[in-house]
């Protein structure tokens, strides 16, 4: 439970903190922060930066695990973003949490005034258009929890991804009246001036837990009778999540999203029942993780510094996933290879916090394991995932480490961890070069389709590459077959071709489909190592650093596209 606080915090503080600021913010012990960190450090969790904790990107795995059980962004996000590029408007896909909603994808559109709410972030139903569509399905007991949060917090302060407002509460049970009678809803600039939506619910059809459809309800064991009274659209099945398009004023007004947009949001989500109904049963073996053993290792290494207790429950959470949305005691024993009896605690513990909910003799996580990490998380660019990479990669080689990505014929650098010297590679991020005469240029050149290959007039629009300096290679045919070599051997090695005294060595950077979407190098002087001594020294060090990245990089992107940065 302290550990979980300590999540939230670093959450709500955008994902790093001083050490000493976690103490105070949550009230534990010096000692009892320091060990919870670096519990989550040895976990991967989180980074401790001196006396700063930042949250990684392998926290996400927390917040996936309920993404991947829930099923919906995998079997949806294609038609979301199917539907903002027809509208050119930002599209969202929302479930419910208690008296809250939490995004589960956001096709935004990039704008001066734009839609800025990242996966996982909790905001009040009443300031929203799903909040009202998924009221619709409360029984007595939500609605009770409801007005007793409106009288404790009258301006929604318990919210921080909105500013805090008093006047939503009004006029609430109204708009939820409308929507169960019209079957969809409108945010008429509720959440904040400008901002305007409409919002149509995707309905499940079949087993009431199928796809998350309970999720309106978090863990409040409201009874099935109560959640299935009085619904519009009962017989369509429950609401497995709400698809909402969002647009500000200077485009959209609340009537001409209802009159122009809402017509296209009704027929994408015609299309996204259909997805749920026709999607296959998934199902995962079971096989232990061993992350268990893992714990208990940990354990015996680092004594108390490691809280075992912490580790095990993070590690339930991660026992559920596509094909294990609701697993039973035994099955999370199973998954986890935990002891039943620890394999319970951890789950009665996480049920009374509300990150899991229990239906008969089966579990299921709720939507609120979003919330540990994965809204600041979900915002990280490639460049803020590899850049302490880099830095301890350049530390360990004391040569300058960079990353960058193919813009058209050139490489641009988005990331860099530069050494203190005399004579080093005076490159900053931004800087573009041409892609044929550079490591990192290469080794993504050579991830391209065969007919997209430099050609007689590499690169692009021009007679074709010159010579930057003499050993510069800029024979198509050749610079074809080092390309060939370059993807053969996985690595690519340049030697004054840029620049004379100049040598590096790159390595690509794959995506989770395995595609090069970037590439990461070392570049020092010539006389600081030779060609031989690259590849045998720094070559085994790059590829660490860049599985680590990859690692990181996949989990952030299992649902979601990472940017560049």
């Amino acid at each position: 439970m302290r550990g979980i606080t300590v999540l939230l915090r670093l959450t709500e503080v955008g994902g790093a903190s001083s050490l000493s600021g976690l103490e105070k913010a949550t009230g534990l012990a010096r000692s009892t922060v320091d060990r919870i960190t670096a519990t989550l450090a040895r976990m991967g969790y989180l980074r401790l930066d001196g006396r700063d904790a930042v949250l990684a990107p392998r926290l996400m795995e927390l917040g996936n695990a309920y993404l991947a059980a829930l099923r919906l962004p995998r079997l949806l996000d294609a038609h979301a973003d199917a539907l903002a590029d027809e509208l050119d408007e930002s599209v969202s896909l929302a479930v419910g949490d208690r008296d809250g909603i939490r995004f589960i994808h956001q096709a935004t559109r990039r704008r001066a005034m734009s839609l800025s709410f990242r996966i996982g972030d909790l905001l009040p139903v009443e300031r929203t258009a799903p909040g009202s569509l998924f009221a619709t399905e409360w029984g007595e007991a939500e609605w009770a929890r409801w007005r007793a949060r409106r009288e404790a917090d009258p301006e929604g302060h318990g919210f921080p991804a909105v500013p805090p407002r008093s006047d939503t509460y009004e006029g609430f049970e109204e708009r939820v009246a409308a929507a169960r009678a019209k079957g969809w809803a409108l945010d008429d600039q509720l959440i904040e001036p400008g901002l305007v939506a409409v919002s149509v619910p995707v309905r499940a059809s079949g087993a009431s837990h199928a796809f998350g459809a309970s999720h309106a309800f978090g863990a409040s064991g409201a009874s099935h009778a109560s959640m299935a009274s009085g619904i519009s659209g009962a017989g369509r099945g429950r609401i497995a999540c709400v698809a909402s398009v969002v647009s500000h004023t200077s485009r959209h007004t609340a009537d001409s999203l209802r009159e122009v947009l809402l017509p296209r949001l009704r027929a994408t989500v015609g299309v996204m029942e259909r997805a749920l109904r026709e999607a296959p049963s998934a199902a995962e073996p079971l096989t232990p993780s061993g992350l268990a053993a893992w714990t208990g290792a940990s354990k015996q290494e680092l004594g108390r510094e490691f809280v075992e207790s912490l580790a095990r429950g993070l590690t339930v959470i991660t026992s559920f996933d596509e094909g294990r949305a609701e697993l039973t005691l035994t099955e999370v024993a199973q998954a986890t290879g935990l002891a039943r009896a620890t394999a319970r605690r951890a789950l009665i513990t996480l049920e009374h916090l509300g990150y899991v909910e229990a239906y008969g003799r089966v579990f299921r996580l709720t939507p609120r394991v979003l919330g540990l990490g994965f809204p600041p998380l979900s915002m990280l660019p490639l460049s803020e995932i590899a850049a302490p990479h880099l830095a301890a990669l350049s530390a360990r080689l004391h040569d300058s480490a960079s990353l960058a990505i193919l813009a058209g014929d050139e490489i641009q650098y988005v990331a860099r961890a530069a050494t203190a010297r005399i004579m080093s590679a005076n490159i900053t991020v931004g800087t573009r070069l041409p892609a044929y005469a550079t490591s990192l240029g290469r080794v993504m050149l050579a991830d391209l389709p065969g007919p997209s290959l430099p050609g007689p007039s590499l690169p692009g629009q021009g007679p074709g590459p010159v010579p930057l300096t003499p050993r510069t290679v800029t024979d198509p045919a050749e610079l074809r077959r080092v390309l060939d070599r370059v993807r053969q051997d996985g690595y690519a090695l340049v030697d004054g071709e840029l620049e004379e005294g100049l040598r590096s060595v790159a390595v690509p950077v794959r995506e989770r489909g395995g595609r090069v979407v970037a590439a990461l190098n070392v570049a020092m002087h010539s006389s600081r190592r030779t060609a031989e001594e690259c590849v045998r020294e720094v070559l085994p060090e790059l590829r660490t650093t860049v599985a680590r990245v990859e690692a990181e990089l996949h989990v952030a992107g299992r649902f979601r596209k990472v940017s560049s940065g």
